[in-house]
């Protein structure tokens, strides 16, 4: 299996670019290329796009950090996005949101859209025992609580990143297998860092990233 291991920086995957460092010294990696794709959706299209130009993956796993919109789920938690959206791109007019599918600039059901979202449905998605979640990704991080509950009105969300929808998008076009892990490490809307849990969720997503490539290593000739 060639796996394309992207994020959109290295802090959030340092433990695992530490231990593939040493397996490549030892000479004892599988076949996985990671990818360092910069901040946001177009930094993220671009970087998948000249990497698959070159050459083209089984499959891509993106992890990262991720804004949580529900406060029932603890911090640190481990999730794979199974449906994205641009969650931000449109316009409001009379106190309304309106996507770019309201305003009929693009078609909801047009591929790789279905019913307005990027879905995945690769069969790794079944091998994967993490809780499946709607994300939204945005260029402006949210801070205020009137569009923090008109996302969650229309969107039903539980992460928010800058480049999952950049993956989905790209993946879907492409017709590439794909995963999006996300560590949940603040609460959408929290601002004060010290409430933040960063070091645990960057911990618990390298281990779950293990776990993942390790999974799809094993199974792959039945899964992709």
């Amino acid at each position: 299996m060639h796996c394309l291991l992207i994020a959109a920086t290295a802090f959030e995957i340092a433990p695992y670019i530490k231990s593939y460092r040493q397996q490549v010294a030892s000479k004892q990696t599988a076949a996985t290329d990671i990818l360092i794709t910069g901040v946001g959706m177009v930094a993220c299209t671009y970087s998948i796009m000249k990497y698959i130009s070159a050459r083209r993956p089984s499959i891509i796993i993106q992890a990262g950090i991720a804004g949580c919109f529900d406060r029932h789920l603890p911090l640190g938690t481990v999730v794979v996005v199974k449906q994205e959206r641009v969650a931000d791109l449109g316009v409001k007019e009379k106190h309304k949101w309106n996507t770019i599918f309201d305003l009929d600039l693009a078609k909801p059901g047009r591929p790789p859209y279905s019913k307005g979202w990027l879905i995945n449905r690769s069969p790794v998605l079944k091998e994967i025992s993490l809780l499946r979640v709607n994300g939204i990704s945005v260029n402006e991080i949210t801070t205020s609580p009137q569009r923090i509950k008109t996302y969650q009105q229309q969107f039903q969300p539980v992460t928010e990143s800058m480049e999952g929808a950049a993956l989905h998008h790209v993946a879907l076009s492409e017709n590439i297998p794909f995963l999006q892990l996300r560590s949940l490490s603040n609460y959408v809307g929290e601002r004060e860092k010290k409430k933040w849990r960063l070091a645990e969720s960057i911990h618990n997503l390298n281990q779950e990233l293990v776990n993942t490539i390790n999974t799809l290593n094993t199974g792959s000739k039945n899964l992709l």
